[in-house]
């Protein structure tokens, strides 16, 4: 599908998008949720796949307009644990499990958010999954931990995630954004 709407500057969709990327990349949540809103506004059809607008409305604390957010994008990507997880961060309650993530450590991770699994499990599969197994295992367990109101055990991972099990895509710029953001800084 092409899709090419243009606003009066000339600006597609697809440039919102990634400025949107680029602001929340810079900490700048509230920006890249507006960003984000251009996008959709100019391509409505956008909406349930813009799980990055998700993120960012989590960050930004519109804790509803998050859930509302992966809620739909559940009907588009009903196995992504990653999902799952977010729209729990934001507030929804329980936790819906989803399985069918093959990914490593989400199965695990799955476990962990549903109450079924534990820290030590997500570690050790994250161990064994490399790079991208461990960045994502410290991710979650540090989200996990914050959700869990353990601040500071969750800055502990997170801040791992986003230093020596670095990755250069979007989920890690929510570790940097996470790191610099997160409300216990001062605790450590």
């Amino acid at each position: 599908m092409v899709l090419v709407a243009m606003t009066a500057w000339g600006q597609t969709w697809k440039e919102h998008q990634a400025r949107g990327e680029e602001l929340f990349r810079a900490g700048k949540v509230k920006e890249a949720v507006k960003a984000f809103d251009k996008a959709i506004e100019l391509e409505p059809r956008l909406l349930p796949y813009n799980w990055q607008r998700g993120i960012a409305l989590y960050y930004a604390g519109q804790k509803k307009e998050c859930e509302k957010q992966f809620e739909l994008h559940a009907t588009v990507n009903p196995n992504d644990v990653e999902n799952s997880a977010f729209w729990y961060l934001c507030g929804k309650r329980p936790y819906v499990p989803v399985g069918g993530d093959d990914r490593v450590p989400m199965a695990e991770v799955d476990s962990l958010y549903a109450g079924k699994g534990s820290v030590e499990k997500v570690l050790a599969a994250a161990a064994r999954g490399g790079g991208d197994g461990q960045f994502y295992g410290h991710l979650y367990v540090g989200l996990w931990y914050e959700a869990n109101g353990e601040c500071r055990k969750g800055l502990e991972y997170l801040s791992k995630a986003a230093g020596e099990h670095a990755r250069n895509h979007y989920m890690g710029d929510v570790a940097r954004v996470h790191v610099k953001l997160v409300k216990c800084r001062a605790e450590r």
